[in-house]
């Protein structure tokens, strides 16, 4: 498929971020890696949460790196994705700071590691590793052929090398434009301040 961009510089359309996306793969269960203690950490099935509380970890979890795609749902079409029997939803709970795991397998043989993250009283914890570990304990409990998952440039700038030293290998390169979060009121103007909010216009 031929690509749409050429090398050099490429403007934004106005109102936008642009971020670098590189998706992940791996074929088999790898060696599980050491853990730095488990603290207080809880790791607990999230059946069928409301589209406000899902929204609201969410947030917690990710407004420092601008997720903003659930946010921009309505409720049906949020409901439809987080009550899916295929979609697995578990929250981490700690007495400081929270965590989201989300496993998609609505793919036949194949699971989506659609969202995971710590909200930042966690990150540096140790939590991080600790939660890959029952990730992957839970997929490959499947008899899945392909776990997948992506990150950008947008995320912590230690996600590319947590994700290979997991056992994820780069397959694939993308580059992303979507309104910015901050312009809409969907996210606090000051969050991501590792990613300027511009002037429009």
């Amino acid at each position: 498929m031929k690509s749409a961009l050429t090398p050099g510089y490429h403007d934004t359309p106005p109102g936008t971020v642009a971020t670098v996306v590189t998706s992940f793969e791996m074929r088999g269960a790898p060696p599980s890696r050491p853990e730095r203690g488990t603290g207080d950490w809880r790791l607990e099935r999230w059946h069928d949460p409301s589209p406000d509380e899902y929204r609201e970890l969410f947030r917690r979890v990710g407004e420092d790196w601008l997720w903003c795609s659930r946010l921009m749902m309505t409720d049906e079409e949020l409901v439809a994705i987080i009550h899916d029997p295929k979609v697995e939803i578990r929250r981490l709970t700690a007495p400081k700071g929270a965590g989201l795991l989300e496993l998609d397998f609505r793919a036949e043989g194949e699971c989506e590691l659609a969202f995971f993250g710590l909200a930042p009283e966690l990150i540096g914890s140790g939590a991080g590793r600790w939660l890959m570990n029952r990730a992957l304990e839970l997929a490959w409990a499947r008899p899945l052929t392909r776990l997948w998952v992506h990150t950008c440039t947008m995320d912590h700038p230690g996600a590319v090398d947590f994700y290979r030293r997991s056992g994820f290998i780069p397959i694939r390169r993308q580059v992303e434009i979507i309104p910015d979060p901050r312009l809409s009121g969907l996210l606090p103007e000051h969050v991501a301040p590792h990613v300027p909010c511009l002037p429009v216009g």
